[in-house]
């Protein structure tokens, strides 16, 4: 086995009262964040830091828990541990509901994936008619039912999101809004051609750690924590039309937003 080249991590310090695995943790985070270890690279090998530190491998195990446990890297059964690769998708707020996209027939994941480069699909799909939750029904005026549906998105085959939106019955009942696959465009687009013309969206944002039922839908590594949104699209009569109830894979996004600056 050949050393690790020189100068690409540093030597511990005795005298510092910080823990050995700690230190050794904080030498790999920052050689990834000066790009020493790119995204998708394998870091040295358990033996490989052992013989570097002259330290146990249990010590290196715990350095790798801490980086895990950060989002920064994921480990591949009998492979090693790998840099995490950083949000490939950039969601400008200001742009993705842009009517233009409706009318191209793009919904905005797709605009997004575009951007990336990627390839969108949506799985796990379920329509159906439901009691609105006490948050549903407040959120879009005091419903009693409403149309729910929720999907899967998935990007290259991995997936990064579900979504349930939820309508009220009255709009959405019998139209192609009930249908799995609402058309071109997406449900906003659909909305507008009932009448309902969108004036603005309103968005609650919050990072969390998932439940386990989210960590199986999303597949996520230990650590990484998801983004939980919240978002309520009105009418010009202001009325609320569709509530929209996401949960986001962290490592996958990065939240982009345009603020006036009066």
């Amino acid at each position: 086995m050949s050393p690790l080249s020189s100068g690409l991590l540093g030597d511990l310090d005795p005298t510092s009262d910080r823990a050995v695995f700690r230190q050794i943790a904080d030498q790999l985070r920052d050689a990834i964040d000066r790009g020493r270890f790119r995204e998708g690279e394998k870091l040295p090998s358990e033996a490989e830091l052992v013989d570097h530190y002259g330290v146990s491998r249990m010590t290196v195990r715990n350095s790798f828990s801490i980086l895990q446990g950060e989002g920064l890297v994921h480990a591949e059964h009998g492979k090693g541990v790998f840099v995490r690769p950083r949000p490939p998708v950039r969601r400008l707020a200001s742009d993705r509901f842009a009517r233009r996209h409706r009318e191209q027939g793009k919904s905005a994941f797709i605009v997004e994936a575009d951007t990336v480069g990627s390839h969108p699909q949506v799985d796990s799909l379920e329509v159906k008619e439901e009691k609105a939750s006490q948050d549903i029904s407040t959120r879009l005026g005091s419903v009693r039912r409403v149309l729910a549906r929720r999907r899967r998105y998935l990007l290259d085959g991995r997936p990064v999101e579900f979504a349930t939106s939820y309508l009220p019955l009255d709009i959405a009942r019998g139209t192609q809004i009930a249908e799995p696959n609402p058309g071109p465009g997406g449900i906003y687009a659909r909305l507008e051609e009932l009448g309902h013309r969108l004036d603005h969206f309103e968005e609650e944002i919050r990072a969390r750690m998932p439940s386990p039922e989210e960590v199986r839908t999303l597949r996520l590594a230990a650590g990484v924590p998801v983004i939980h949104l919240i978002r309520t699209a009105f009418d010009t009569e202001k009325r609320p039309v569709e509530v929209c109830d996401t949960v986001m894979a962290a490592d996958a996004y990065v939240l982009s937003y345009q603020l006036p600056a009066t």
